[in-house]
């Protein structure tokens, strides 16, 4: 998620906050900060909050995996960031097992 998207969803709930409390308690948190719901800084507040739903909009068409894209010399190509551990712990070092039997193959040629 972007820095601007992040800015977005943080201003759309302190705006969602501030009509939770304008339903339940009749009390504007804003106007009662800024002077009133006429004052300059109440309404500069509630222009941010209303461009906020708009970039937030968005968001609801996003898929729900990250996506990469991958440029290569010739074509595009978009991965998706997957992860593939085992919920059990983290996957076998096959590695290893790989260097010993490069190290069994060189110490056969060596005795040959």
């Amino acid at each position: 998620m972007s820095v601007l998207s992040r800015i977005a969803l943080a201003l759309l709930i302190i705006g969602g906050i501030n009509w939770g409390l304008i339903g339940l308690f009749q009390f504007d948190l804003v106007a009662t900060l800024f002077g009133g719901q006429d004052a300059f800084l109440s309404r500069v507040v509630y222009g941010l909050v209303g461009i906020s739903a708009l970039i937030c909009i968005g968001l609801l068409f996003k898929s729900d995996e990250e996506v990469d894209t991958v440029v290569t010399s010739d074509r595009t190509s978009r991965i998706s960031n997957q992860d593939l551990r085992t919920e059990f712990g983290e996957e076998p070092d096959f590695s290893k097992e790989r260097d010993t039997e490069a190290n069994k193959a060189n110490r056969n040629n060596d005795l040959m």
